[in-house]
């Protein structure tokens, strides 16, 4: 037998050469695409949260808006953002809930896949029940017709 080592199967079908000694690729590896997911999420926070999204000429117009007079389930969302860094909940909340409510949802799911990665155990391909999927694609669908409506103003950024 050689001393070259032997490929081993990845969760997304490439090769990898195993380590020598064991096979567990070591912790930082490992949390490599996590951890620079984080570092990217906190410097787009804040990037937003120093350059004020409120003031015109920083940022480009959402082009829904820009071309139907509309807004789009994330309209309001880097002045959410903006307000949720200068801790002001309540303006956040004003100005699109829809995003409020989904960062918890995006915490959980980074934790989890890098919880995964830590534990060098396969990420889940699945995210939910295909259900559950559909009624958050539904809920989203229904806060867009709303927040267009008469009846829906207090949800417009």
């Amino acid at each position: 037998m050689t001393d070259e080592p032997q490929p081993v199967p990845l969760s997304r079908g490439g090769l990898v050469p195993e380590v020598r000694g064991g096979g567990r690729r070591r912790l930082a590896v490992r949390l490599l695409r996590p951890g620079g997911v984080l570092i990217l999420s906190v410097a787009a926070v804040s990037y937003v949260a120093a350059v004020d999204p409120n003031e015109a000429g920083h940022y480009p117009t959402c082009p829904f808006l820009a071309l139907t007079g509309f807004q789009c389930p994330g309209c309001g969302s880097m002045r959410t953002v903006h307000a949720l860094a200068h801790g002001h909940l309540q303006e956040a909340f004003g100005l699109n809930v829809l995003t409020v409510a989904m960062l918890p949802v995006l915490v959980f799911f980074w934790l989890r896949w890098a919880r995964a990665r830590a534990l060098d155990r396969p990420v889940r391909t699945k995210v939910a029940h295909p259900a559950l999927i559909w009624i958050l694609f539904g809920a989203i669908l229904l806060f867009w017709l709303i927040r267009n409506l008469p009846v829906g103003s207090a949800l417009a950024a």
